[in-house]
C-alpha cells in the first residue's frame, strides 16, 4: 500500500484497541475495477484520561454496570465522530468520495466461549455527526456463524501482504497479540490467531509500580532479567494450551491474573516482572509460530509492540532463522495496520463481500460483517 490521491472510492477505519493507548484513524482508498487498495492518511488522536478509566472499570465485572456502559456508548461515539471530522478536515479529505466510515469499537467484553462479544461507540452518533455512512459491530456476525469473532483483521493482511512464493507471518502486538500465517509452502494457506498478551500486561504492571503509561523502548524490562520460575507459572494458564481457533482479551489477561500469580513469588524484583512479562509476549508468540512448521518464514510486526525494540530484539533472538522487520517494510506503517483494516472491511460490507475467515475464527462460513448505519 502506498498514498496516492485519486478519484476512487475512500474509507476510514477508527481502531480504539484493548492496550487503551490511544485512538487511530486510517483512510484507505479503493479502485473499484481491480479492489486494488492505497494508503491515503492515518492520525492518532489522544483517548482522554477519564473515558480511559470508564472503560477499564467496565472490562471487569462491577455494580450498575449498564448505565456505565450507556453513558460510555455515547460519550465514545462523539469521541470517534469528532475524531474524523477533525481527521477530514485535517488531511483534506474530499467527502464526496468518502463511501464509508468502518469502527472496531471499544471492546468492552469478549467472551467466545460463551458466544457473545460487546463493542460500544454508538455508530448512530459517528453517522449522524460525520454524515458518513458508518458499519460497526463486525465481531457478533461471525459469532453468529460459530466462529470466535476475532481476530478480524487476517483478511486484510492477506490482501495486502501476501506475495507469490514467500511464507510471512504478520504478528500484531496491540493490548493483545494476534499472528497472521500467510503460507505459500503449506496447507492452509491463511490462519490467524491470538497468541496470548501483548502490551496489556507490560503497560499494567509499569503503571502500577512507576506511574508510566508504557515502558519506552522496553528499557525497564531490559534493566531486569527474566525468572524461569516465573515465566513457567504464568505459561501455565490455560489459553496457551488451546489449539486454534482462539481469540482472547482483559478478560484473562488483566492486572489481577498477575497479582495473583506474584503471590507466589513475591521475592521477584519489579524490573524482574517486567523482564519476565516481556518474555512471555515474545516466547508466546514464537511458540505459536514454530507449531505452524513453516520454512523461516519473514516476520512482520505491527502494532504498538513494534515500538518496543527490547520485544524485538527478543523476537528476532527467538527466531534467528526469520527476517523480522516491521510492515513499514511493506508499505504500511505499523501503527496504522489495524485501522486501515476496518476501513477494508466497511468497504467489503458496503459492497456486499464477506469480511470474515473462517480458517482464522472458525465459523462455519464466510459472511457479511457488520451492522449498517445509512448516512
Amino acid at each position: 500500500m502506498q498514498r496516492t490521491d485519486n478519484t476512487h472510492p475512500i474509507y476510514i477505519g477508527i481502531m480504539s484497541g484493548t492496550s487503551l493507548d490511544g485512538l487511530d484513524i486510517a483512510a484507505i482508498s479503493i479502485n473499484p475495477s481491480n479492489n486494488r487498495t492505497r494508503f491515503i492518511a492515518a492520525q492518532g488522536f489522544e483517548l482522554p484520561s477519564l473515558l480511559r478509566s470508564n472503560i477499564l472499570s467496565l472490562t471487569q465485572a462491577g455494580n450498575n454496570e449498564i448505565e456505565k456502559l450507556g453513558r460510555l456508548d455515547v460519550a465514545l461515539g462523539h469521541l470517534f465522530a469528532d475524531s474524523v471530522n477533525n481527521f477530514i478536515a485535517e488531511h483534506s479529505l474530499p467527502r464526496a468520495l468518502i463511501h464509508g466510515i468502518g469502527s472496531h469499537g471499544q471492546t468492552i467484553r469478549h467472551r467466545p466461549e460463551a458466544g457473545f462479544t460487546l463493542q460500544i461507540g454508538d455508530a448512530n452518533i459517528i453517522a449522524e455527526k460525520t454524515a458518513v455512512t458508518t458499519v460497526a459491530d463486525f465481531r457478533r456476525r461471525d459469532m453468529a456463524c460459530e466462529g470466535q469473532g476475532a481476530p478480524l483483521v487476517p483478511a486484510f493482511h492477506d490482501d495486502i501482504f501476501r506475495e507469490t512464493g514467500k511464507d510471512r507471518v504478520i504478528i500484531n502486538i496491540g493490548g493483545m497479540s494476534n499472528i497472521t500465517i500467510l503460507s505459500e509452502s503449506k496447507s492452509p494457506k491463511l490462519l490467524g490467531f491470538d497468541t496470548g498478551p501483548g502490551n496489556v500486561l507490560l503497560d499494567a504492571w509499569i503503571q502500577k509500580n512507576k506511574g508510566v503509561e508504557y515502558d519506552k523502548d522496553g528499557q525497564w524490562a531490559a534493566s531486569g532479567t527474566c525468572q524461569p520460575n516465573l515465566l513457567n507459572a504464568m505459561m501455565g494458564c490455560e489459553f496457551f494450551h488451546i489449539a486454534p481457533p482462539k481469540s482472547t482479551g482483559r478478560e484473562d489477561f488483566n492486572i489481577e491474573w498477575l497479582d495473583n500469580i506474584l503471590k507466589r513469588y513475591s521475592h521477584v524484583n519489579d524490573a524482574d516482572v517486567q523482564a519476565t512479562l516481556l518474555e512471555l509476549t515474545a516466547l508466546t508468540i514464537t511458540k505459536e509460530v514454530e507449531r505452524i512448521v513453516l520454512t523461516t518464514p519473514e516476520l512482520y510486526v505491527c502494532g504498538g509492540g513494534a515500538r518496543n525494540q527490547t520485544l524485538m530484539q527478543r523476537l528476532q533472538a527467538l527466531n534467528p532463522d526469520s527476517e523480522l522487520a516491521t510492515t513499514h517494510t511493506l508499505g504500511l506503517h505499523p501503527d496504522w495496520v489495524e485501522a486501515s483494516a476496518f476501513a477494508w472491511l466497511a468497504y467489503r460490507t458496503l459492497t456486499n463481500q464477506s469480511g470474515n475467515s473462517p480458517a482464522v475464527t472458525g465459523a462455519k462460513k464466510s459472511t457479511i460483517l457488520g451492522a449498517i448505519y445509512p448516512a
